[in-house]
């Protein structure tokens, strides 16, 4: 029988300045199944629709992933299926509360998902929630930015905007997909899985954990390198509040390392 790897996992969630909590975040381990996952829903709508479009998310991927995960013999084929399933969930649900509440109204979210089976880790992605991979001392963001960020980065690199423009744009934000009761554009599940070392640290994110750079946050993890999850994720919120930016939007934070024997 092969040992099974231990994960440490570390959840924040914080308002931000902002007059409402429209992000959404969770975990689960499945020690039967050898298995978890951690999910992040970042909602947009304003009022409670943003709230409503996260929850709903989550609900979504409880309901797709906890039914397999629960299971007396869950496959990994059926686990891997079990993550677009979610956000086809997810947009029905959407779409359906949409469809409740009469013509215009409309509400989405972003859903950052992973699922984390032995020491492989299988993801799904749609909008700019970020998923970061710390490796070897480097932070690298590892699914794809479904927003106008790097289409006007690269107007950067081809020398048409300034690096201060860029970071300005007003459309920077603009999300280029997102699950809101319609057809989604992009999708980002890759089918192989991204294999976890000893060493290793995942960050999940909403956009919120983008008012660190990079830069910020890869400083903040080498400063940190064999703290426990929740220490990690105290010390990328603190470096969030001593900014003190006015304009601060919700944070979702979540840490994984595996747990080192």
């Amino acid at each position: 029988m092969l040992a099974q790897p231990a994960y440490d996992i570390a959840l924040i969630l914080d308002q931000g300045q902002r007059d409402t909590q429209e992000d959404a975040i969770a975990a689960r381990m499945f020690d039967a199944a050898n298995a978890g996952y951690v999910v992040v829903a970042d909602g947009m709508g304003g009022h409670a629709a943003g709230e409503v479009a996260s929850d709903l998310v989550l609900s979504a991927w409880r309901a797709a992933l906890d039914a397999e995960l629960e299971g007396d013999t869950p496959t990994e084929a059926a686990l891997i299926d079990a993550l677009p399933l979610a956000a086809m969930q997810a947009n029905a649900l959407i779409a359906g509360h949409c469809e409740e509440q009469g013509d215009g109204f409309n509400m989405g979210s972003t859903l950052l998902g992973v699922l984390l089976l032995d020491q492989r880790v299988y993801w799904i992605s749609i909008g700019d929630s970020p998923l970061y991979l710390f490796r070897d001392g480097a932070l690298k963001q590892i699914n794809e930015d479904h927003s106008m960020a790097p289409v006007i980065d690269a107007q950067v690199t081809d020398g048409t905007l300034t690096e201060a423009e860029a970071q300005a744009h007003p459309d920077r934000n603009q999300l280029t997909s997102v699950i809101m009761g319609a057809a989604i554009p992009k999708v980002d599940c890759p089918e192989d899985p991204l294999g976890l070392t000893a060493s290793d640290v995942l960050i999940l994110g909403s956009d919120g954990l983008q008012y660190l750079s990079d830069t910020e946050i890869q400083a903040v993890l080498q400063n940190n390198p064999d703290a426990l999850a929740q220490d990690v994720a105290d010390a990328l919120w603190q470096a969030l509040k001593a900014k003190g930016d006015p304009d601060q939007d919700n944070v979702s934070i979540g840490v994984v390392k595996l747990t080192k024997n």
